[in-house]
């Protein structure tokens, strides 16, 4: 057992990001300023995008994306049932009905075959999820959307570095909403992005997200003179602040660094379980770059002498910090009473919710830490050796 908890996950801040703060400070400019539009911009220059919006969450950039597109009561909006909450709970915010999909058994992305199955007259938005960093089949997706002239709204929270056939993650669709929580691949505490090179989704976006105020909005209190704001339409209170940006900034320059560092404990994970008959990795490569946001293995309960809530509650007795990603949505109260989704529904996801759990994995792991995990795991399992 280790003498000191390992975390699930633990962000990697330099004496870099320490100045850019203070800096921040003691500039008196807090919020949205020069700080989040040069983020803003090195972001849009990352991606290969014309238009980078910054957010205080992933959630907002989802939620604007829908509302910009005009998704409003009685319209319909498909999405994985693998994912975080928020992804559909930014449905149930605009008024629209949740459309669940399951999802492939491999990588737990949203299976295409189902998803036209699951269109209808009033389906608007598809909003595909790229699971821990492995995106989804967005050829196919976006042939589906295109034959039903559907928008499309990446989920990209797990996928910064992803892409696939060689197109990035949030380029493929309408827009892209990628997150900047504090255990995503960079992080600026709380934050997100919105994506697209359509210019009057951006504006729109830009706008909505700072009250329905005029673009340009946080000028008014610069050197450049007082200027007055109008309310174009109720917006939100959902912008980035320069607090954040200062961490991004530093944050997103480290981005490759930071995925070569995930990739060696990876490589050293998939090795170190490949005689685990219970264990089954959700590690899936191929048709492009992996983004390695997650370390997602199955346990396979049929097999194991425990089920994975033990197993949980075993691996943090060990000392090693673990993760769920995901209870399926469908499952959870809210959306199982409203819809009326019993278990069966969706019977890949429903399985993959019973069984996966996820490891630590993050740039300051050592060699030594991810060891340690893999040592915990065979000792909870009784392999030894390795």
């Amino acid at each position: 057992m280790r003498k000191k908890f390992l975390p699930f996950h633990e962000p990697w801040i330099g004496e870099e990001e320490k100045q850019e703060i203070l800096d921040t400070l003691e500039s008196g400019w807090l919020t949205k300023g020069p700080k989040t539009v040069a983020f803003e911009n090195q972001f849009a220059s990352f991606l290969g995008a014309r238009h980078a919006v910054g957010m205080n969450s992933c959630t907002a950039a989802l939620h604007l994306a829908l509302v910009a597109l005009g998704v409003k009561p009685g319209d319909e909006v498909i999405t994985s049932t693998i994912t975080f909450a928020a992804t559909a709970n930014v449905i149930e915010h605009c008024g629209a009905r949740t459309v669940f999909v399951d999802v492939e058994n491999d990588s737990l992305n949203m299976n295409p075959e189902l998803l036209e199955k699951a269109i209808t007259p009033r389906t608007k938005v598809i909003i595909p999820v790229h699971f821990a960093g492995k995106m989804c089949r967005m050829d196919r997706i976006m042939q589906i959307a295109k034959k039903h002239n559907l928008a499309v709204v990446e989920d990209a929270a797990h996928a910064l570095e992803a892409d696939y056939l060689d197109k990035p993650a949030g380029r493929w669709g309408n827009c892209g909403a990628f997150s900047f929580y504090a255990t995503k691949n960079i992080t600026t505490g709380e934050g997100g992005m919105l994506t697209t090179d359509d210019p009057a989704l951006a504006e729109h976006v830009a706008v909505l997200s700072q009250h329905g105020l005029s673009r340009d909005a946080w000028k008014r209190y610069s050197k450049e003179g007082y200027q007055h704001w109008d309310i174009i339409e109720p917006g939100f209170k959902y912008h980035m602040a320069d607090l954040q940006a200062a961490l991004g900034i530093h944050q997103l320059k480290k981005v490759n660094f930071f995925w070569e560092k995930r990739r060696e404990i990876v490589l050293f994970y998939n090795e170190a379980f490949s005689d685990i008959k219970e264990l089954r990795p959700v590690i899936v490569e191929g048709d492009g770059k992996h983004a390695f946001h997650l370390y997602v293995v199955r346990l396979d309960q049929t097999i194991a002498s425990m089920d994975r809530d033990q197993f949980l509650d075993r691996l943090q007795k060990e000392g090693i910090g673990v993760g769920v990603h995901f209870r399926a949505v469908h499952l959870h109260p809210y959306y199982r009473d409203k819809y009326r989704l019993p278990r069966g529904t969706f019977p890949v996801a429903e399985r993959a919710s019973d069984e996966v759990l996820s490891l630590p994995l993050f740039p300051k792991m050592t060699l030594e830490d991810a060891k340690d995990v893999v040592q915990a795991v065979r000792k909870i399992l009784k392999y030894s050796g390795k």
